[in-house]
């Protein structure tokens, strides 16, 4: 029962992500698939590996044509293997039309998505495309090529960004036989030079401890992004070490949205909680610093006898959530939250939960980094998401 639920909602996935589309982060991937596919076909043709000699053997390869394929999710670029001295001419049953139409690939590549590409789905999927058993060798070859391409964007040199958001979600994982959370570290930019957003960069790591979000971190700014005006997190301590050492320069701005959650911790009284709220938020919506500072000083004073565990963290906490109010007023309301990690964070869960639990880091890694190159290409070829003021 379970089982035949389980893939019910596979196939419901499937065609929700069939209709809504897949972007132009889509297309590279689907060229791997395609050729790996085609290879399949031709060393099935001739009955022989490459460089291996067999009495079966049917013709000889001879190298690659390449060919474009326009499709309505961008143009292809593939190598259609050839043959020489072949009994028979060599076709890809992958431009037939009918079974093997553009649909079909793109199910191929929905359900590569949602499934975090392991190697028993890449079988099922590359035999489906084929019409041919395929060996675990050259599955193997495969899922090389696709980690080999997601760490290659991973690592991409990146322009000057004027702010950045970081934050982490988490996701099981099998280690050694034992189910373990796995934290998906995450980083954000709005590109100076245009206001647009981009994703920086994933890592996932077996915690959020300070080592791991540093050695992330140190890849990010590697990479290209300068020195941003500004970066919105959370205050997890193993962050703000990692930033205290690795973008010392600029400002930090703590999520006030997380601050809101963190106070209601020290409400005495469940009824006193809205009111809090409505306190805080009074703060953080001051027109300018100054004003704000005042009203963070009334609020303390007013709990200091009612709640005084909760006036002295607001006087110790709130202040790291104000820094925001050093940049211009038009940018204020995107940045003073780390909400563009929490928007991102929902869609990937949407993409993993079909899952459950990951056989490994890697396949984690692979699923998200999936997603987040086919979001961040939207993200970039798409709307200005923040108008960067011009600094002398």
């Amino acid at each position: 029962m379970n089982e035949q639920t389980q893939t019910t909602q596979e196939s419901d996935l499937i065609n929700l992500i069939l209709n809504a589309g897949l972007s132009d982060g889509a297309p590279r991937i689907m060229e791997i698939i395609m050729n790996a596919a085609m290879l399949i076909e031709r060393q099935n043709h001739i009955n022989a590996l490459p460089n291996q000699r067999v009495e079966e053997r049917t013709g000889y390869s001879n190298g690659f044509k390449p060919r474009g394929l326009n499709t309505s999710m961008g143009k292809l670029n593939l190598s259609v293997p050839q043959v020489r001295d072949a009994e028979e001419p060599f076709r890809s049953c992958l431009f037939e039309k009918g079974s093997r139409s553009e649909r079909s690939l793109k199910a191929s590549m929905a359900e590569m998505y949602i499934q975090g590409v392991s190697t028993r789905k890449v079988t099922k999927i590359l035999e489906t495309m084929c019409g041919l058993q395929v060996s675990s060798n050259q599955v193997s070859k495969v899922t090389a090529e696709l980690d080999d391409e997601f760490k290659k964007w991973r690592n991409r040199p990146l322009p000057e960004m004027a702010y950045l958001s970081l934050d982490a979600h988490y996701n099981k994982i099998r280690l050694n036989g034992v189910l373990m959370d796995c934290a998906t570290l995450i980083v954000i930019g709005v590109q100076r030079g245009n206001g647009k957003r981009m994703i920086l960069g994933v890592s996932c790591a077996l915690s959020e401890a300070e080592i791991h979000w540093r050695e992330f971190l140190d890849s990010i700014r590697s990479r290209g992004v300068g020195i941003p005006d500004l970066i919105s997190s959370d205050a997890h301590s193993g962050l703000k070490a990692a930033l205290r050492s690795t973008f010392s320069a600029t400002p930090w701005q703590r999520c006030q949205f997380h601050l809101q959650q963190n106070a209601q911790a020290y409400a005495p009284k469940d009824y006193m909680k809205k009111e809090i709220a409505a306190d805080i938020r009074s703060v953080f919506d001051a027109s300018d610093l100054d004003r704000a500072k005042i009203r963070l000083k009334e609020i303390t004073e007013k709990y200091a006898k009612t709640a005084p565990e909760l006036s002295e963290w607001m006087e110790k906490n709130i202040p790291e959530g104000l820094t925001v109010f050093t940049l211009p007023a038009n940018v204020r309301t995107r940045l003073r939250t780390s909400n563009m990690c929490e928007n991102l964070n929902r869609q990937i869960r949407r993409r993993t939960k079909i899952v459950g639990v990951f056989p490994n880091k890697a396949s984690l890694l692979r699923l998200v980094t999936a997603v987040l190159c086919e979001i961040s290409d939207n993200w970039e070829t798409g709307k200005v998401y923040l108008t960067i003021p011009i600094t002398k």
